[in-house]
Formats: structure tokens, sequence, C-alpha cells
């Protein structure tokens, strides 16, 4: 059984510098998670690996924003979000989150590894308005609802989702050179 905290409207704040890592299969479970992870979020790893990712979802966050990044993951295409995470206090926590598909030889997809940097306040603005609202659609009308509503927000400023978070989300300058080298080391690392 999984242990669902009550959410509590306290911030867990850390730095941009602070990578968080977790990686899991096709289903969502939970493979590999970095010290970092289990820092900010208050969960060992023991009690991590081996459960569904989802112990991490915040309230907060609309359904369509993960049906649209495993859509992608699980057509193997690499896909970015901005996600709201639930603490084992129930303190939550914002992140921006790079989700990378790793392959078999053969091309099947074997796992999906996040890596997660702490949101800046301006990403964070943006977007609470936009799942709020979301949300609200979602409780009224489901998950198909919630979809319209954002896309019908992004034809509004004539962008799709890839754009949309590339342009609010994207590592500028260092950062996106150190980010990208992180990736690259951290990503050898979680193959197992």
């Amino acid at each position: 059984m999984i242990y669902r905290p009550i959410p509590i409207d306290r911030e867990i704040t850390f730095s941009q510098k602070k990578f968080i890592v977790s990686k899991t299969d096709l289903k969502g479970k939970i493979l590999f998670v970095n010290k970092n992870l289990c820092d900010i979020s208050g969960y060992t790893e023991e009690e991590l690996i081996g459960t569904s990712h989802n112990i991490l979802r915040h309230p907060d966050m609309p359904r369509a924003i993960f049906f649209l990044i495993w859509s992608n993951l699980l057509r193997g295409e690499p896909v970015s979000g901005v996600v709201k995470n639930l603490a084992k206090s129930g303190e939550y926590y914002w992140v921006i989150a790079d989700f990378d598909v790793k392959k078999d030889p053969q091309g099947h997809i074997k796992s999906f590894t996040a890596f997660r940097r702490a949101a800046p306040q301006q990403v964070i603005d943006e977007v609470e308005e936009l799942y709020d609202s979301m949300l609200k659609v979602e409780k009224k009308h489901g998950i198909e609802g919630s979809l319209s509503y954002f896309e019908a927000y992004l034809n509004e400023r004539g962008m799709n989702y890839d754009e949309f978070l590339t342009d609010l989300v994207a590592p500028k300058g260092l950062m996106a050179k150190f980010f990208s080298a992180f990736k690259g080391l951290l990503g050898q690392e979680t193959e197992h």
C-alpha cells in the first residue's frame, strides 16, 4: 500500500544546482533514485524503489499534463514538463523535469530517466494559474476537457507543447552546458 501524505501549503526550496534523478520502467515503477531525490522528497531509497512514481504526484497537478508526458515517452520521444511534486511530509516542491527514453540495441524502450532541477519562480508563476484552470476543467469535464483547454491555450499563443516548454524552461547559457553535461554523465551511471 502506498502512503499518501496529506498536502500542506509549505514549499520546499532547493538549489538549482541540485539535480534530482530517477529511473522507472515502462509502467512507472521506480528502479533508481539519487540521494537528492531522497533528501528533497523525504523518502528513503528503500521506500521508493519498486514503488509507482506517482507516489510523488501532487494533487494540484492536472492529470492531462502526465497524459501528455507519458504519450511522448511511450512513443519513444524525450519530453519535458513543469511538475509540482508532493514530499513525504506533505510539503511540495516545483521542478522542471526532462525525461529521457532508454532503448535496447533493437530500439525497444527499456526505461525512462527523469532529470529534475528546481523550477525558477517565474516558471512556477507561469504554470500555476494554467494548472489551476486545467484542474477546474478536469473536475467538470475529465481529462479530455483538460486536454482541450490546454490545446486552446497553446493555439492562442501559436505554440505546440514542445515550443511552450522550450520557451518556458530551457536552460540558458552556462547552465544549459552544465545541465547537458550532467545529464550525459548521469545517464551513463543509471544504465544497469
